[in-house]
């Protein structure tokens, strides 16, 4: 085959890479040959032919609704191990018309990092790991390709008095979590991580590294809850480290139906997002099941107080007396080993856990997000928990609001749920069961659900977060990006910032080539011409 050789951008070729071009693209071999290092320490590829391919793509696929024989699976894995493996992926994968499904800790709930209907590769960050803490400078910098309990592990190596706001699942990984505006159980005093993000480096769609001065505000403001993959592949962020106490207090207490777990969730509503900042106390309602074969439903408050527990049970007695907190209920613990409670590890589980990354999907799911506005009425409440307990499995996540998210500008990054919002909603529902009927029957209970909750929730539009991926609301497909179909989901994950983050792709990527099923969309031609 006639081969034209084209040179990368001199950041990729002073590390030895040439990207070789043939006319014509037949295989995914073809793939690997146009972009081979020179170093032999460094080979990124994993075709689909080798021995290796299907464990590669199962290590990060967390879904196993999405690792079945009729999954689409890619041409080749590029598992990069140099930034610039990541702008020759992105010039090769250009030219040859492959979609990049860009993955780092492969939590998206709709496998958009790692599957797609059109022929495609999966450029792997997992490789991509290294973080630097900065304790004088107060700051951080991560690459993609870590999970937050390594950035919690490291923070917490280098100071006892900060930590950072982010998930509470430890496997997260950064990419994702940190460009759909990941929180974590401290946003009530901090905020969002997109709150605490101060650079960003980033291959553009030319291949070209940009840092936040070369890549401007308005980039640099969509990449930071607008989803980085609509835009770029973020290769590092450097965030801002927070202060904490040497000892925070958690607890967590459960109340089964008969146990009032009406009453306290009715208060908590109208407690939980008007307590002081240093205060999260997350409500958890969730089905369990009983040797008996008899679901019973219990909701779990589960606290975190950046003080110690005398203050807390001061506060929480005096505000939420229902909940019945004692002093045997609270514990004192670092911040870093509060972050592996809230992932429920047992009490003195060490916390070299945080670093552990599983291998492979364990269970199927199916989540979805809202937001509340107003507090719902008892009987509602009622209402919901035995709603949720006849669905036989599932769970859902109330999240308080209030606090600093009050404080920020619903413009100030893409994410636009703050002021206003009592609390968020996250529902799951998982199951081991294999085949289409299982997978159909939980997708039914889902979506039944949500269904019942539509008086409860935000209106016009239906919020929900893009970080709890839901296709439900709204899917390009086929390849396609209709503007209309994406100002649907659009509207409901961004709202008006929707049209600013439409704006931003149409300046860095006007032919759309980083998209998905929900990617942003430039804006169409007919647009265009009313636009300039």
């Amino acid at each position: 085959m006639k081969k034209t050789l084209m040179k990368l951008p001199s950041s990729v070729a002073n590390h030895g890479q040439l990207l070789q071009i043939p006319f014509s693209k037949t295989s995914s071999n073809a793939f690997q040959n146009n972009l081979t290092p020179t170093t032999p320490s460094l080979k990124p590829f994993t075709l689909a032919k080798n021995a290796t391919f299907e464990s590669v793509l199962l290590a990060y696929i967390r879904n196993s609704r999405y690792y079945t024989p009729t999954t689409p699976k890619p041409w080749v894995i590029v598992t990069a191990k140099h930034e610039s493996h990541v702008q020759a992926t992105v010039i090769c994968a250009k030219w040859h018309g492959l979609q990049i499904r860009i993955r780092s800790g492969g939590h998206d709930y709709e496998g958009l990092s790692y599957v797609s209907y059109v022929p495609f590769v999966i450029l792997d960050m997992f490789n991509l790991r290294t973080i630097h803490i900065d304790v004088a400078d107060e700051s951080a910098w991560v690459e993609s390709g870590a999970i937050v309990g390594e950035l919690y592990y490291e923070i917490a190596k280098k100071s006892k008095v900060h930590g950072f706001s982010a998930a509470t699942g430890p496997t997260v990984g950064v990419g994702g979590h940190f460009s759909g505006a990941g929180y974590g159980v401290m946003l009530r005093k901090y905020g969002l991580t997109v709150d605490n993000i101060e650079d960003a480096k980033l291959v553009n769609v030319n291949g070209t590294i940009l840092d936040r001065k070369s890549m401007g505000e308005d980039l640099f403001w969509a990449i930071r809850g607008g989803g980085g993959a609509s835009f770029g592949v973020i290769l590092s962020w450097k965030i801002k480290l927070l202060p904490v106490p040497a000892k925070v207090t958690v607890f967590n207490i459960g109340r089964t139906l008969e146990q009032g777990a009406s009453d306290v969730l009715y208060r908590w509503q109208h407690v939980a997002p008007n307590l002081p900042k240093e205060v999260f106390i997350r409500a958890m309602p969730q089905v369990l099941s009983t040797s008996l074969r008899n679901n019973t439903l219990e909701v779990s408050f589960i606290g975190f107080f950046l003080g110690q527990s005398d203050e807390l049970l001061s506060l929480i007695n005096g505000s939420l007396p229902e909940l019945g907190l004692q002093k045997t209920d609270c514990f004192e613990m670092s911040w870093v080993e509060s972050t592996v409670f809230w992932d429920d590890h047992p009490l003195g589980t060490s916390i070299d856990v945080l670093l552990e990354r599983p291998r492979g999907p364990d269970h199927s799911m199916k989540g979805k997000s809202d937001y509340v506005k107003e507090p719902i009425p008892k009987q509602d409440i009622e209402y919901i928990l035995k709603e949720l307990l006849k669905m036989e499995s599932g769970w859902m996540q109330w999240s308080p609001y209030g606090g600093r998210m009050s404080e920020i500008s619903e413009w100030a990054t893409p994410f636009p749920h703050r002021a206003g919002n009592l609390f968020m909603i996250q529902y799951s529902w998982s199951w081991e069961e294999e085949g289409i009927e299982a997978t159909n029957k939980y997708l039914s209970l889902s979506r039944n659900f949500h269904k019942i909750m539509t008086p409860f929730v935000s209106k016009r539009p239906r919020e929900a977060f893009q970080n709890y991926r839901d296709l439900d609301i709204g899917a390009n497909l086929d390849n396609q990006t209709i503007f209309n179909i994406a100002r649907v989901y659009g509207s409901k994950y961004f709202e008006g910032n929707f049209e600013r983050l439409v704006r931003v792709k149409t300046e860095v990527d006007p032919q759309n080539f980083f998209k998905h099923e929900q990617s942003i969309p430039p804006l169409p031609q007919y647009y265009l011409v009313q636009w300039y």
